[in-house]
């Protein structure tokens, strides 16, 4: 799948909108996943774009039986219909084993044996830095380890993220050498995303804001590989009405779909979209046909909280 198209009117290639929602079926759908599924919605509906939904489940072993049907039942109950097949990443392992090959192929990644506690100790309170100990080493192949993407020299990266502006990240000085394929044989996160993003076409990420530090390490590895850069949007932390943050409150609770009327315009007001009081008591569908056309990312720029207040 891909976005490209091309004009016959004009003879030009334009690209298609397409945007994604990407949970991990670790458990129900919570709120803070619920308000990037709706933005994400939004954008690409508002840009006469496709969304696509991916469940994230490479990690099976962490993965809740059950769990993704139940994402996807919640999705439709909000009125959040998706364009094409549902991927799952646990069906893609070859598709991420060719790249890793590739960049083995030109000597960008290593083997690696190293234990978290072997470098836990070294980083500042709160940071785990790798040091890079692996790279000049002879790790034993047949033994377990994980492939690394070597970041040396790789300098500062910028990017401008369409909610909270420029963002900065030396990702060899403050992440280090990242992992692209784990110790138990399976592909790591970081390569699966960038891998998809490019093989569905995303044009347009959008998603919670912790996941704004990620964005340097995607970015590094589609250059690496000649991928385009999907733009990205990182919308601000939930909270409640008293200010906590959404894991420390009730609503770190499961998604409430026999108030999902109530939920949604809750949502929708805390992503900044005038809502008139008419529509109060409105059906999803009704709710999500005013919200597209009204749909306005500037209006989240720079804000790193939300409040969100359900009645």
């Amino acid at each position: 799948m891909n976005a490209v198209r091309s004009s016959t009117a004009t003879g030009t290639i334009a690209t298609a909108k397409r945007g994604r929602f990407a949970p991990s079926p670790t458990g129900r759908l919570h709120l803070g996943s619920l308000l990037a599924a709706v933005g994400s919605y939004l954008d690409a509906r508002h840009q006469a774009g496709e969304w696509l939904v991916r469940i994230e489940n490479i990690d099976r072993a962490r993965e809740v039986k059950g769990a993704a049907d139940d994402i996807l039942r919640t999705l439709e109950a909000f009125g959040l219909h998706w364009d094409g097949p549902v991927r799952y990443q646990h069906t893609r392992v070859e598709a991420y084993r060719a790249i890793i090959e590739q960049l083995q192929s030109r000597g960008q990644v290593y083997a690696c044996d190293c234990e978290r506690r072997d470098y836990a100790a070294q980083g500042a309170p709160g940071e785990v830095r790798y040091p890079g100990r692996c790279r000049l080493r002879k790790v034993p192949t047949a033994s377990p380890h994980a492939l690394r993407l070597c970041t040396q020299g790789c300098g500062s990266l910028t990017l401008t993220d369409r909610a909270q502006g420029e963002y900065t990240q030396d990702v060899e000085a403050e992440v280090g050498d990242f992992v692209l394929w784990r110790k138990d044989g399976f592909p790591a996160s970081q390569l699966a995303v960038v891998v998809d993003d490019e093989d569905q076409g995303i044009t347009d990420v959008v998603r919670g804001m912790d996941l704004l530090d990620n964005t340097p390490r995607q970015r590094l590895l589609q250059s690496r590989v000649g991928f385009a850069a999907p733009t990205t949007l990182h919308l601000p932390l939930l909270l409640d009405e008293r200010g906590d943050k959404l894991a420390k409150s009730r609503q770190s609770l499961p998604v409430e779909v026999h108030r999902r009327s109530a939920v949604l315009l809750a949502i929708l007001t805390a992503l900044r979209l005038p809502m008139p009081e008419s529509l109060r008591h409105a059906p999803v569908e009704e709710l999500l046909a005013y919200a597209v056309p009204q749909w306005d990312s500037a209006r989240l720029r720079n804000l790193r909280t939300i409040t969100l207040n359900i009645g």
